[in-house]
């Protein structure tokens, strides 16, 4: 099973028995559809929704999992409105607009279920009155909007070749007087070099780069083979293929690997770190990534790069030399809506190379 997907499993787990019955029912009826993690994600906006109720005063709990149905069916939209704010003006991880609208439509689902599916023993719905049917819920992301706060913001296609030409040499003249970076960017350029070659020539997530075996690299047929966002079967991993322009990082990878990192026999993990105080290497994790990406976009004097925002480089530039739906198929998108990012994202670019054709 994907690495993240059994962690985000054994938590939902755990946080299921403190909540109410009927939040329990709805996760079981939603179980088949959806992945642990997205079902985990639901359960932490109900956490705070209860949590909030009972700061409030409007249920008398005394925990989360003793809230009665009743208290839910005698919200009123001003009560809605009282948590919107609340959401909003949080001192501690103040939500963005689009993490409002995210649990938000949470709780919608919910109140949905129990309104419309779900029944007690004569048959009735188990919630009589949903106040949360009549919330409305702007859309927050428009594929041009998301466009729009993306451009100027990614890699150009010679700025991939700059990028990667920074990591693999222009670095370290750049921390040459910083002795520990120099230690730690010795020890892991080809490493490093490697992940971000792979995710700029095949476009894939940050978890999906941390998950990857030894097992799911097939360098003959270009493929990676992953575990791809939202598909619930987990025991098939979807190939993705990468361009030629990789494999010589990967098998420059593969080669020091087991020397470099010497994991246990038993480590099936593709990307290896060595931890302080430990000899042998594990599994990279996601932070480490994504730490690891913005420090060298930060001297390469592009700070607001990131693991995401290469993985939208190679989309675009992807876009340009082919469709729509072989974009949204390389991308593991759901739906060709968020595909369509990258049209607006091109139609700019393909403007400017037209006027640069004479």
């Amino acid at each position: 099973m994907n690495i993240i997907k059994q962690k985000d499993r054994e938590e939902l787990e755990k946080k299921i028995p403190a909540m109410p019955w009927y939040v329990e029912k709805f996760i079981h009826y939603k179980l088949p559809d959806l992945s642990p993690s997205s079902l985990l994600e639901y359960v932490r906006d109900y956490d705070t929704f209860f949590s909030w109720l009972l700061a409030e005063g409007l249920s008398e709990g005394p925990a989360q999992r003793d809230i009665p149905l009743g208290v839910l069916e005698k919200l009123r939209m001003e009560d809605i409105d009282h948590y919107k704010m609340f959401l909003l003006t949080k001192k501690q991880r103040a939500n963005t607009r689009t993490t409002i609208s995210r649990k938000l439509s949470s709780l919608r689902s919910l109140f949905h279920y129990l309104s419309q599916i779900a029944e007690d023993d004569d048959f009735y719905p188990l919630l009589k009155r949903n106040v949360m049917a009549k919330v409305e819920i702007k859309r927050t992301h428009k594929p041009k909007d998301t466009a729009a706060k993306l451009e100027g913001k990614l890699l150009q296609e010679h700025e991939i070749t700059e990028f990667l030409g920074y990591i693999g040499n222009g670095y370290p003249q750049d921390v040459a007087k910083n002795k520990q970076a120099l230690y730690s960017y010795e020890q892991n350029r080809v490493r490093d070099l490697c992940i971000v070659s792979l995710i700029l020539n095949s476009g894939l997530r940050v978890s999906e780069v941390v998950n990857l075996n030894i097992d799911d690299i097939d360098i003959k047929k270009k493929l990676v083979y992953v575990y791809r966002k939202g598909k619930n079967d987990e025991t098939f991993k979807t190939p993705v293929y990468f361009r030629q322009e990789a494999i010589a990082e990967l098998q420059a990878y593969m080669e020091l690997r087991s020397v470099r990192y010497k994991p246990d026999k038993r480590e099936k993990a593709f990307f290896l770190a060595v931890a302080n105080g430990s000899k042998e290497g594990k599994r990279m994790t996601k932070r480490a990534i994504q730490e690891m990406v913005i420090k060298y976009a930060k001297h390469f004097g592009k700070p607001y790069l990131s693991v995401h925002k290469l993985r939208h480089s190679f989309a675009t530039d992807y876009y340009l030399r082919n469709d729509l739906y072989k974009t949204q198929d390389q991308l593991g998108h759901a739906s060709p809506e968020t595909t369509q990012i990258y049209a607006h994202l091109t139609d700019k670019t393909m403007s400017e190379a037209i006027d640069r054709r004479e």
